[in-house]
């Protein structure tokens, strides 16, 4: 796995000082998690800026906090930088003898974030949080007082047409956090057996008619490759018989979904996340996930039940109060689960 570790600082007025150290992990890090130190380059340049300004707007931020329980002078991850607003959240906690570690997958909203979180003590990184462990020794930090992980998919991506996360997008169905890692989803939809690729439908996308949808790709395959987001879900919503009164979520959500959670890889990077975060946490630090489909959840929902790791600190998944899912309509799917490490 590739990564980018930048550090932005305001030392200039108006200007933003940002270093970026590639750091190249291992691509399967299951053997025993045996992977090899980061390795890390001279500097370099982003290729190009991100959009200016993000879009997202982070879910349960008050939950977040309460359940970190920071202080100042702290040490945190944030897993899942996005927009940045939980980054920014966490960086005013710990204060500037504080230190924030943010990571992300997607390189624009490493970019981003680096421009528009100047200033503040935080610490850029292009990886998967899977990888924290070598993200905290490049930055020096044996453990930390606290890990946030919000594992949902950000506005910003949403709103980039060239990269399909949305229905009408007319770029290539890609789905992919990091365009240069793995492979595009246009291109497994094209050379998957029906028969894979409905198990794979109903598997991570919980879709009920995950062989029609299957049956229905094949055929329009046969005649053209299939390409953009925005055809692909007219494609599969037309394989799926029409509902009355309508269902509240596009046709296409759950194939989308299921192809965004293949293409990533993301249950087995919450999975790998999720065994290895507590051996650099402090006793007493707290890890809260914040996750958007029943898939996830269940994941985080075991892997809090150890008693020899965990205190579950919330017996329950939090839900977004009334008041927030009216102003953010994104965060009525949103679970949060919290845990403090044990000693």
């Amino acid at each position: 796995m590739g990564g980018v570790l930048a550090e932005a600082n305001g030392q200039r007025p108006g200007a933003v000082e940002t270093a970026f150290l590639v750091i190249n992990c291992c691509e399967e890090p299951h053997e025993l998690y045996g992977i090899p130190k980061p390795h890390v380059t001279a500097p370099q340049p982003p290729a190009e800026l991100p959009p200016a300004t993000s879009q997202h707007v982070s879910v349960m931020p008050r939950e977040s906090l309460s359940f970190l329980a920071l202080q100042p002078g702290m040490t945190v991850v944030d897993g899942t930088l996005g927009g940045g607003g939980h980054t920014r959240l966490l960086a005013e906690a710990v204060g500037p003898t504080g230190r924030v570690i943010a990571i992300d997958r997607d390189p624009v909203a490493i970019d981003r974030g680096a421009r528009e979180l100047a200033g503040l003590p935080i610490r850029f990184a292009q990886a998967n949080f899977r990888d924290i462990p070598e993200v905290l020794d490049a930055v020096g930090a044996e453990t930390v007082d606290g890990v946030l992980l919000d594992v949902g998919l950000s506005s910003d991506q949403l709103a980039d047409r060239s990269r399909g996360f949305s229905f009408d997008a007319d770029g290539p169905l890609d789905l992919r956090f990091d365009p240069t890692e793995g492979e595009p989803a246009w291109r497994l939809v094209n050379r998957l057996r029906p028969e894979t690729l409905a198990d794979l439908i109903y598997e991570f996308g919980e879709e009920r008619y995950s062989r029609r949808i299957a049956r229905r790709i094949a055929a329009a395959r046969e005649r053209q490759p299939i390409e953009s987001a925005r055809d692909f879900a007219r494609l599969v919503a037309s394989a799926i018989p029409r509902q009355s009164p309508p269902p509240r979520i596009h046709p296409a959500t759950r194939t989308f979904q299921a192809l965004r959670i293949a293409v990533n890889e993301e249950l087995k990077s919450l999975q790998i996340a999720l065994e290895r975060i507590p051996s650099r946490l402090r006793p007493g630090g707290r890890l809260v996930v914040i996750s958007f489909h029943s898939l996830e959840d269940r994941l985080v929902k075991t892997a809090f039940r150890s008693p020899q790791t965990w205190e579950c600190l919330t017996r329950s998944p939090r839900e977004a109060q009334p008041d927030e899912v009216a102003a953010n309509s994104r965060s009525r799917s949103a679970r949060l689960r919290a845990a403090a490490r044990l000693a």
